[in-house]
C-alpha cells in the first residue's frame, strides 16, 4: 500500500485546494471523495461558481483575468471592492457574530488565493448575466460580486481535479471515510469503506477534513435548525451528510458557530429532494427585489428590497420555511420581466401567467385569492412613485405605511402580462461546525489544537452567522483549503 503524508477528506473545491497547497508543499496526497466520479465536487459542483474577493479595482481584475480587453473594460464599470467593504459585509450580514480571527483570514488572502488558483489552472470571467445590468449603454456590477468561475460549478470542480491529477495526486472515488484513527493523542489516519467494502485503516501523518457540512440529512437538520426543517429541498448534495463533523466530535472536537443557521434560498416548489446536476443552481429564483412575494395568506412577509439580493437570498429561505404550508409565490409585471435572472427561464419551472392580477391570483395554488388581490391592491397604493426605479443601485423606491414596507425598487403591479413563480426553501449548506484556529488546525473541547487533523470548507463553523454575504462560501472554501493543506504539509514534517 502507497504511504501517505495527508489524506483529504472530500472531493470539492475546498478538498481539492488544500490537496494542492498540501502537494506544493512536498507531501504526498490521497483525497478520498464519498460521491461516484460523475457526482463529485460536493457542493461545488452544484454552485454557480461565484467567488467574493477584494479588489481595488480594474487593474487587480486584469490580474486574475488577463484575457479581459480594453473593449470590455471601456464598456463597463466594475468599481471596487476593497477589504473594508468586504469586513462591513461579513459583520453587518452576520450581525458582527463572526469570529474575528477566520474573517481577517478570509478577507486577507481572498486575493492571492483567487491569483493561486489561477496558477494552478483555474479560470475566471466577469459576472456580466448575473450581477450586471446594462444602463445607458455600459455595465454595472452591484453588490461586491464580480467574477466567477469558468464554466461554473462544474468548470471548477473540473479544473481543480484536473490540477491534482497533473500533480500527481491520488483522488479515489466511491471512498467513505467513517472515522478517524488516533494513537490516543495524534490522528493517525482514517477509517474509509471503499465502494461500500469493509473498513479498512489508511494511515497517514495529518488529515484534512473538508467533507461539507450536515445539509443533507433530514435528522441532523431537524435536531439543529428546527421542526419542520426535514421538509426544506436541498440545492445541491446528497452526500454531505455531517460524517466530517461527526467523526471529527467523535474525538474531542469542539463544535463551533452558528449550529441553528444555515443558507438556505428560494427554490422551485417541485424541485427534486436533492440538487440535480443537469439543472445545476436553476430551481433558485433570486429575482424577488423587483416584485413581491406572498404567502399561502396572499400576505407579504419580508422586505424584498431590503438589500442587493447577494445580502438577503441566503437568508430568506428560511422565512419562506415560516410560513403556512412551507412555500411562497413570486410575482411580477411586465415592467421588470426582461430583468429576471435566467433560472426563471427553465422548462422545469413552477409558473402561472395572466392578463390581470384577479386572475393570476385565482390561479396561485395554495393561496387566499382575495387576500391577495387586497395586498396587491394595498402594496400599489403604498408605492412612492416620485423615486427613480434603478436596479444597479440601492435606489430608494420604496412603500410607506405597509406592515411590510419594501425599501427598494418597489414598483407597482399594473402591467401585463403578470407572471408569477412558485417557490420554497432550498437549502444550500449549513453554518455550525468545527472549531479551528487560524492555522486551520481543530481544536479540542479544551481549546487545544488537535494534532493532525485540519479542517476547511462548511464544516468550518464561526464564519456566517444568521446569513451570507453572496460568493464568500466557494472563497472561504479556497482560502481556509489552501491554509489547511499547506499546515498539514508542513507539520507532518516536524
Amino acid at each position: 500500500m502507497q504511504n501517505f503524508d495527508v489524506i483529504v477528506v472530500g472531493g470539492g473545491n475546498a478538498a481539492l485546494c488544500a490537496a494542492l497547497a498540501a502537494e506544493e508543499n512536498g507531501a504526498n496526497v490521497l483525497v478520498l471523495e464519498r460521491a461516484p466520479e460523475d457526482e463529485s465536487g460536493g457542493n461545488s459542483r452544484f454552485t454557480a461558481g461565484a467567488f467574493r474577493f477584494a479588489y481595488d479595482g480594474v487593474e487587480d481584475l486584469k490580474d486574475l483575468m488577463p484575457d479581459l480587453g480594453d473593449d470590455d473594460i471601456a464598456m463597463t464599470d466594475f468599481g471596487t471592492y476593497d477589504e473594508d467593504q468586504f469586513f462591513d459585509d461579513m459583520y453587518r450580514v452576520t450581525q458582527f457574530r463572526c469570529d474575528a480571527d477566520l474573517v481577517e483570514l478570509l478577507v486577507r488572502r481572498s486575493k492571492e488565493t483567487m491569483l493561486w488558483m489561477r496558477e494552478k489552472g483555474v479560470r475566471f470571467i466577469p459576472i456580466y448575466g448575473r450581477q450586471a445590468f446594462k444602463i445607458e449603454g455600459k455595465f454595472k456590477f452591484w453588490g461586491g460580486l464580480t467574477v466567477e468561475s469558468i464554466g461554473g460549478g462544474p468548470g471548477l470542480v473540473d479544473s481543480l481535479t484536473q490540477g491534482c491529477t497533473r500533480r500527481g495526486i491520488t483522488i479515489e472515488y466511491e471512498a467513505r471515510v467513517t472515522g478517524l484513527t488516533t494513537d490516543g493523542c495524534n490522528v493517525t489516519g482514517v477509517v474509509v469503506r471503499r465502494a461500500g467494502g469493509p473498513p479498512e485503516t489508511v494511515p497517514a501523518k495529518a488529515v484534512v477534513l473538508a467533507a461539507g457540512g450536515f445539509e443533507a440529512n433530514p435528522e441532523w437538520r431537524t435536531r439543529y435548525l428546527g421542526p419542520g426543517w426535514e421538509i426544506a429541498k436541498v440545492r445541491g448534495t446528497r452526500f454531505n451528510t455531517g460524517d466530517g463533523i461527526r467523526m471529527a466530535l467523535d474525538i474531542g472536537a469542539a463544535p463551533y458557530g452558528n449550529w441553528s443557521g444555515c443558507h438556505a434560498v428560494g427554490w422551485d416548489q417541485n424541485a427534486p429532494e436533492f440538487g440535480d446536476l443537469a439543472v445545476g443552481d436553476q430551481f433558485q429564483k433570486h429575482s424577488y427585489p423587483f416584485g413581491i412575494m406572498v404567502n399561502a395568506d396572499g400576505r407579504r412577509f419580508v422586505d424584498e428590497g431590503a438589500d442587493f439580493r447577494n445580502y438577503t437570498y441566503a437568508k430568506y429561505g428560511a422565512e419562506i420555511m415560516k410560513q403556512p404550508g412551507y412555500f411562497a409565490w413570486q410575482i411580477f409585471d411586465a415592467k421588470v420581466t426582461h430583468l429576471l435572472r435566467d433560472e426563471y427561464r427553465i422548462r422545469q419551472i413552477t409558473k402561472e401567467t395572466a392578463n390581470t392580477i384577479e386572475e393570476l391570483a385565482a390561479k396561485l395554488e395554495g393561496v387566499d385569492t382575495q387576500a391577495c388581490i387586497n395586498e396587491i391592491e394595498g402594496y400599489n397604493a403604498a408605492v412612492q412613485q416620485n423615486v427613480s426605479f434603478d436596479p444597479n443601485v440601492k435606489d430608494g423606491r420604496n412603500t410607506q405605511g405597509l406592515a411590510v414596507d419594501k425599501s427598494n425598487w418597489a414598483n407597482t403591479l399594473d402591467t401585463p402580462p403578470f407572471e408569477a413563480y412558485a417557490v420554497t426553501c432550498g437549502i444550500t449548506f449549513t453554518f455550525g461546525g468545527l472549531r479551528v484556529d487560524t492555522d486551520a488546525r481543530v481544536i479540542d473541547t479544551d481549546l487545544k489544537a488537535i494534532p493532525g487533523l485540519y479542517a476547511a470548507g462548511e464544516l468550518v463553523g464561526g464564519i456566517f452567522y444568521h446569513n451570507y454575504p453572496g460568493g464568500t462560501g466557494l472563497m472561504s472554501g479556497s482560502v481556509f483549503g489552501k491554509l489547511a493543506g499547506t499546515a498539514a504539509a508542513r507539520d507532518r514534517s516536524e
